[in-house]
């Protein structure tokens, strides 16, 4: 959830062009998009309550523990998700409302219900559900979308595949023991290595895009060429050590990938925006 609220700031400030962002209108925003996310995890708990019982990374969540029950935890995902978008409606503007709302909706009744429990392109097309906090942020500051918004969805959806493959890897057993077609378990350990190569080159392609379309400058450019030849490194060296410890620094790096990616995006706008090529 911190990671998905940063992705939204990101693009609130590359949305503003470096000017200064009304505090009320990034607090707003922050609330409302963490509330919309908190809301859908506990609706995907409420609904994968029997799968999280049967695997060892989720056993010990709060439903399938015992620790709250079922329908509480129905009722308390959808009252997050109405108070988000009613504060998000209301102290920000309809568009991120509806885009928060339509992003809880992807990730509960089309990933969860619909895609994770019956098809390997689960994570594939699943993804878009945590792309869609950046169209929330960008919305939340223009009142509206632009291509630049649509950019920054398509780096988060591409980055989703190898960051969640490399966490399948991880607890191939688990998803395999629930019978969830993850790609490890559907397509093979080898295959799944070599689509995190695949995605992960496409990945860091999509991540100069910002540079032709002048959303980001020189200092963007350098810190995303590093980040992706770490990136596509890991990868690689993952396809070829094929052993847990390598899948566990895939995913560690994924993660400090798009933070820091990010990251340098702020920088950018912030300290570098008269810089552009």
């Amino acid at each position: 959830m911190v990671l998905l609220i940063f992705t939204t700031v990101t693009a609130m400030v590359v949305a503003a062009e470096g000017r200064p962002l009304p505090p009320l209108l990034v607090v707003a925003t922050v609330i409302g998009g963490a509330l919309a996310a908190a809301g859908a995890s506990a609706l995907n708990q409420y609904i994968d309550r029997d799968l999280d019982g049967q695997m060892s990374r989720t056993k010990n969540r709060p439903i399938p523990s015992g620790r709250v029950p079922a329908t509480h935890a129905l009722i308390y995902g959808l009252l997050l998700v109405a108070v988000a978008v009613l504060i998000l409606g209301v102290w920000v503007n309809w568009l991120a409302a509806g885009l928060a709302a339509l992003g809880a909706a992807y990730y509960v009744i089309l990933y969860t219900v619909l895609l994770k429990r019956n098809t390997v392109l689960n994570i594939l097309i699943g993804g878009g559900a945590g792309a869609i906090p950046v169209l929330v942020g960008w919305a939340a500051v223009t009142g509206g979308l632009a291509p630049g918004a649509f950019i920054l969805f398509a780096i988060v959806f591409y980055w989703t595949p190898p960051h969640s493959w490399a966490l399948a890897l991880l607890v191939n057993t688990d998803y395999a023991r629930a019978n969830v077609p993850m790609m490890p378990v559907a397509r093979g350990a080898a295959a799944a290595r070599e689509q995190i190569v695949l995605y992960s080159v496409q990945l860091v392609a999509l991540t100069l895009l910002p540079l032709p379309f002048r959303l980001l400058g020189p200092f963007y450019l350098v810190a995303a060429t590093v980040l992706g030849i770490g990136m596509v490194y890991e990868a690689v060296r993952l396809m070829r050590q094929k052993d847990g410890a390598a899948a566990r620094r895939t995913y560690k790096y994924s993660t400090f990938y798009l933070a820091f990616l990010f990251l340098a995006m702020i920088i950018d706008q912030v300290l570098f925006r008269g810089l552009m090529f």
